[in-house]
């Protein structure tokens, strides 16, 4: 694939965040309930990675995968309120923080990690092959199936409960 359009690919997935944050915040709100979503979101999530990395190119429009990826994953915001929800009003600010600091965190470790990764798959070589990028991408559905487990788990905080 051309730089150009591995970029725009890649620039989709921030797109998806526009609309899947406030959207994905407004349909819990509207259900009253957290967990359906986060796992929802997942499921998808995981629809498209799978699609994105194992299934041949030209079955979807070019950016719809990365778009609709950020879309669904736009449901990461949603630990945000859980953690405000579960904690007293006084703390909020700090649990928020923590949140945040976890993500940020993660997000910076593991993007040099991945890096690493596909330089040691290659072995030195010129070019990196698809098997390359599907072995170090593939964890990514480990981790979301993960996240899916970790969330059954997780106390519902929504409206929903309250009433």
């Amino acid at each position: 694939m051309e730089y150009a359009a591995a970029v725009m690919r890649s620039a989709a997935v921030p797109l998806g965040w526009i609309i899947g944050c406030p959207l994905v915040g407004f349909m819990s709100d509207r259900l009253g309930r957290r967990k359906p979503l986060i796992i929802g979101a997942s499921l998808v999530l995981i629809a498209c990675l799978s699609f994105i990395l194992f299934v041949r190119r030209g079955i979807f429009p070019p950016y719809s995968l990365a778009f609709v990826s950020g879309v669904a994953s736009g449901a990461a915001m949603l630990p945000y309120t859980i953690i405000k929800e579960v904690n007293p009003p006084d703390v909020s600010g700090t649990a928020t923080g923590v949140v945040n600091f976890l993500n940020f965190t993660f997000s910076a470790l593991l993007g040099p990690v991945f890096g690493w990764l596909l330089r040691q798959l290659a072995q030195g070589a010129p070019k990196m092959g698809l098997a390359h990028y599907q072995t170090a991408f593939a964890p990514l559905i480990l981790g979301v199936t993960v996240a899916i487990v970790l969330t059954i788990f997780l106390k519902e905080t929504g409206p929903a409960v309250r009433r």
